[in-house]
């Protein structure tokens, strides 16, 4: 019996044109791509081992920008989407390798682990699965100019994901669906059962201005945020190498004392960052008596800190630090520092989410002494908790 695998499908290959503007799937939604909001929800399933890999179908031209900002740790591929919607998720459907699929609308952000564990435990029942939910309005049936009631309860509004064995599935939409409006459509029509699940009120599309203007309001109210203070001080000797924000300061007298490169910049960067997540501070994760450590770049250790928090949900808003330091001159270097730290701290949306700057000691205390650095820093992060 072949194994049982599951690909989880996000069609995101549309223009969004009905919207307007930049298209939805684009759009930032709690400060979140549209269709980052299910990323979300794949990466959880896949870190509870339900599924196996993410496949987005991205418009023509967009996969190789997409991919460049992807930060996702779960195994993630990219389609491009094609004419209509059944080509899309065709093209999607190729470039999956699971057994059975999740296939899922970038356009509903607000779909939850739970209503996918139900299509997938009923789509290994029976094959496939769909969400539906009754109407709640009255309607009404209009055959040219003959309007008459019809029976609600006949009748009900389906949602994704939808779920699937893939390959029937794929030979469904070849045969029958090119021009559906979804996949269940192709799957009937080739005659299959299909399988069904209680659909979600909140797991609406957006479509329409009012559509988006209720998904920015659940959004905002579903983004948790919190601030975190980061903190460090180095003394400054002769013989060692001044490492700030990951550049090498090659032509300095002193360098900062430490057990790894001693890069108290990106330290305070590290520790605002885990303090706002509620997670250990450097210290405890990297610690001075571990010998693997010793003079480690700092960077790296920053990398691995950032995978921490982003495998939990967590973004990086913005973070701002102060370094002071009354030797060597360091104002000219600004930018860099900015530039270096700002290229691992960027989220996929691209804008600039780090500050620095620094203050001279003035000669006084130890930092005006030239007998250390300080560095003060804060960061924001945000979580979405549906």
């Amino acid at each position: 019996m072949t194994e049982r695998s599951w690909s989880f499908l996000i069609v995101a290959g549309g223009s969004g044109s009905r919207l307007g503007g930049e298209p939805k799937q684009f759009r930032l939604l709690g400060g979140l791509p549209v269709w980052r909001w299910s990323v979300r929800i794949a990466e959880g399933l896949w870190r509870a081992g339900k599924v196996k890999e993410l496949v987005a179908v991205m418009p023509h031209g967009c996969c190789e920008d997409v991919r460049r900002r992807a930060k996702s740790a779960m195994p993630t591929f990219f389609a491009e989407g094609g004419s209509t919607r059944s080509e899309s998720v065709l093209n999607g459907l190729k470039a999956c390798s699971g057994s059975h699929v999740l296939v899922h609308d970038a356009a509903r952000p607000f779909i939850t682990e739970k209503l996918c564990l139900e299509l997938m435990q009923e789509a290994l029942r029976t094959g496939s699965a769909v969400p539906l939910l009754p109407s709640a309005d009255s309607l009404k049936r209009v055959d040219r100019e003959k309007t008459e009631c019809a029976d609600r309860r006949k009748y009900f509004r389906t949602q994704t994901p939808q779920a699937f064995e893939r390959e029937p599935l794929i030979q469904a939409i070849e045969r029958f669906g090119l021009n559906g409006t979804d996949e269940a459509a192709a799957w009937l029509d080739s005659g299959r059962k299909i399988g069904t699940v209680n659909g979600e009120e909140a797991n609406f599309k957006i479509t329409t201005q009012f559509d988006w203007t209720v998904a920015s309001a659940l959004a905002n109210s579903c983004v948790e945020r919190r601030v975190g203070h980061g903190y460090d001080v180095h003394k400054l000797v002769p013989g060692r190498r001044l490492v700030l924000a990951g550049i090498e300061i090659k032509d300095s007298p002193v360098g900062l004392l430490g057990h790894s490169d001693a890069d108290l910049v990106t330290h305070t960067v590290m520790d605002a960052i885990l303090g706002a997540a509620g997670e250990p501070d450097i210290g405890t994760l990297f610690p001075a008596s571990d010998d693997q450590w010793k003079d480690a770049e700092s960077t790296v250790l920053l990398q691995s800190v950032l995978s921490l928090v982003r495998s939990k949900g967590w973004r990086i808003e913005w973070v701002d630090v102060t370094l002071e330091a009354q030797t060597p001159r360091l104002g000219h270097l600004i930018g860099k520092f900015a530039d270096n730290l700002g290229r691992l701290l960027v989220e996929e949306d691209g804008r600039q989410n780090f500050n620095i700057k620094v203050k001279s000691g003035e000669g006084c205390g130890s930092v005006g002494r030239a007998e250390c650095m300080v560095c003060h820093g804060v960061a924001s992060l945000s979580i979405i908790k549906i």
